[in-house]
């Protein structure tokens, strides 16, 4: 049997919302835990049998889990899609203040292969500010302690451009991380999205601090030996997400758990991401999709183009894309945001500090 694309599972819960955070989370709702557990399972059982080359289990707060807990749900995906040793790369989502070694050593029993830990800053002022419960000395234990478990693939996540941090405070943190030789950096501009505390109270990102930090985080990183192959990651050679990677190649993957989204054979859908709902439907044998289309013509093209100019190598266009968006193409060249070379498509420097205006050329509706 071939393992092919990547299988998501989303775990909504987390112990507090951080005041720059809109994905589909809840706090103070650990007691509905296990009834999620149960809906997960029934809705995993609708897919069994297929295989998989990637897993990845993200939230929320995967790691709010108890130990129990995260044996049942890897449970879950053994019992349906075989073994977690049979993924050729598997990742859980962890924050320092709820991975615990004996948490750390469950994972690693049943074959996990890769950590993702968020440590957003290593000023503790600034966690404290953007809502995060730990500190700094509470994520240089966890990632001790995930060392020490054997977890030989850990990647770091940070966050530029955060109110009140100066620019010398967050190139200090990236240094300190860049230190402890992780497999794997993240660094994602912050976003202030509607809805959050931080939309709430008027916070803008400053985008020149911002464009600053993540141009001399692209030199720094690469310094330091790591890839930046993209827009927001880094790595070790060898050592790039593999299910991310599934996602920007326009693999397909699918999605289980409330507000977790799915791609197979061109359709596109997501489910519902109220936590309540979720559990009535999977209880009451109702779909949980709240959401799905099929993408064709220029739209489906656009959407390859958008995803794989992500990636710093770029994108081989086919005849029909070079086509269907010459035009669009062509603007993003005389404005400097991409390159092309033959049938490759890649964002200049500049283009990747201002990404999203050249997305915005590959996505509908089209003039």
């Amino acid at each position: 049997m071939t393992h092919t694309g990547g299988l998501y599972i989303h775990i909504p819960f987390c112990r507090q919302k951080c005041r720059y955070c809109d994905f589909a989370s809840f706090a103070g709702v650990e007691n509905q835990i296990d009834d999620y557990l149960a809906a997960l399972d029934r809705e995993a059982s609708l897919y069994a049998g297929h295989l998989f080359s990637t897993l990845y289990i993200g939230g929320g707060t995967p790691s709010l889990l108890s130990a129990a807990q995260l044996e049942k749900l890897l449970q879950i995906v053994n019992r349906h899609f075989g073994p977690i040793t049979a993924f050729t790369e598997s990742t859980l989502e962890a924050n320092p203040e709820s991975i615990s070694s004996e948490k750390l050593h469950v994972l690693k029993q049943a074959g996990l292969n890769r950590l993702s830990l968020g440590l957003q800053s290593t000023d503790d002022a600034t966690l404290q500010r953007i809502g995060r419960v730990h500190n700094v000395q509470t994520f240089l234990r966890a990632f001790e302690d995930a060392r020490q478990a054997g977890f030989d693939n850990v990647s770091v996540d940070l966050i530029a451009g955060l109110p009140g941090q100066t620019e010398e405070k967050f190139l200090e943190g990236l240094q300190q991380t860049v230190a402890l030789q992780p497999e794997h950096i993240s660094v994602y501009g912050l976003q202030v999205e509607e809805g959050t505390p931080f939309y709430a109270e008027g916070v803008k990102a400053d985008e020149d601090l911002l464009r600053r930090e993540l141009e001399k985080t692209h030199e720094l990183l690469q310094e330091a030996g790591y890839n930046h192959y993209e827009i927001s990651n880094f790595a070790r050679p060898g050592r790039e997400s593999k299910h991310n990677t599934n996602y920007w190649q326009n693999g397909a993957y699918l999605g289980l758990g409330s507000a977790a989204a799915s791609y197979q054979n061109g359709v596109r859908r997501s489910n519902v991401s109220s936590l309540q709902e979720y559990l009535r439907r999977m209880q009451a044998g109702e779909s949980v999709t709240d959401f799905s289309e099929h993408l064709a013509g220029k739209a489906a093209e656009g959407e390859k183009i958008m995803l794989g100019i992500r990636q710093l190598a770029g994108v081989h266009l086919s005849a029909a894309q070079q086509q269907l968006f010459a035009r669009e193409i062509e603007d993003l060249c005389v404005r400097g945001l991409v390159e092309r070379n033959g049938d490759l498509l890649k964002l200049t420097l500049e283009g990747m500090f201002l990404a999203n205006q050249a997305f915005m050329a590959f996505v509908g509706p089209f003039e």
